[in-house]
């Protein structure tokens, strides 16, 4: 059996947090798991088997997915021997409408702690969950991966928060911005500003093309 799974992240309630699927049908039938699925003889790449089995699961499409690794051994599925490739997704916190597709009964947002989620996740979920976590934990020191977690338009003040969330620390206002400056990769939304008690906040997009920029050194 060959398969991808997707660990979906988000920033909500100021904490990252996971997609998370309960299954209705066995095996682990009542178990959280990720969004998965088999791949099919129409798929077209390995990614694009990842991208319809978010969508027909979980009525998600990202901007940002990323193949993180391949598992597989006689043990992670009790209908016989099985491999995997696991993909990590981004999604910003405004596209929180998850839906619950064929095999499972829920769809849910779980915090994550560390590398993991409170739930005791079916199949070797934990191990592909925590994998995506700490990939995305280490991009964050040396990448512009976090931007992807916001909506298209957004503050610098936004940008900051979601680094300072992924990287579990304060950032100083003036060394965050110049590397942010430095790399060039935001453009301003010409007469777009977000009301403020004291004065308003320029917007900014990415640029046409910028979609994952990498620093010199870590941020």
């Amino acid at each position: 059996m060959l398969t991808v799974d997707v660990a979906i992240l988000t920033v909500r309630d100021d904490a990252l947090q996971a997609l998370l699927m309960r299954r209705a049908e066995p095996p682990h039938t009542g178990r959280w798991a990720l969004p998965g699925g088999f791949i099919r003889q129409d798929d077209i790449s390995l990614e694009g088997a990842a991208r319809r089995v978010l969508l027909d699961k979980t009525g998600i499409e990202t901007p940002y997915l990323e193949q993180l690794e391949s598992y597989g051994d006689p043990r992670r599925d009790p209908r016989g021997w099985s491999a995997t490739v696991a993909y990590v997704a981004l999604i910003a916190s405004d596209q929180l409408e998850p839906r619950h597709g064929r095999n499972a009964d829920a769809a849910a947002w779980w915090p994550v702690v560390g590398t993991s989620v409170a739930p005791n996740l079916a199949f070797d979920h934990a191990r592909i969950l925590a994998g995506a976590i700490a990939r995305v934990r280490a991009k964050v020191e040396y990448t512009t991966l976090p931007v992807h977690l916001l909506p298209v338009k957004f503050t610098l003040p936004d940008l900051q928060r979601v680094y300072e969330q992924l990287l579990g620390r304060k950032l100083d206002k003036s060394a965050f911005r110049k590397r942010i400056a430095e790399v060039d990769f935001l453009e301003p939304v010409e007469g777009e500003r977000r009301p403020a008690s004291n004065r308003p906040a320029q917007l900014w997009r990415i640029k046409p093309g910028h979609r994952t920029v990498f620093f010199d050194r870590t941020i």
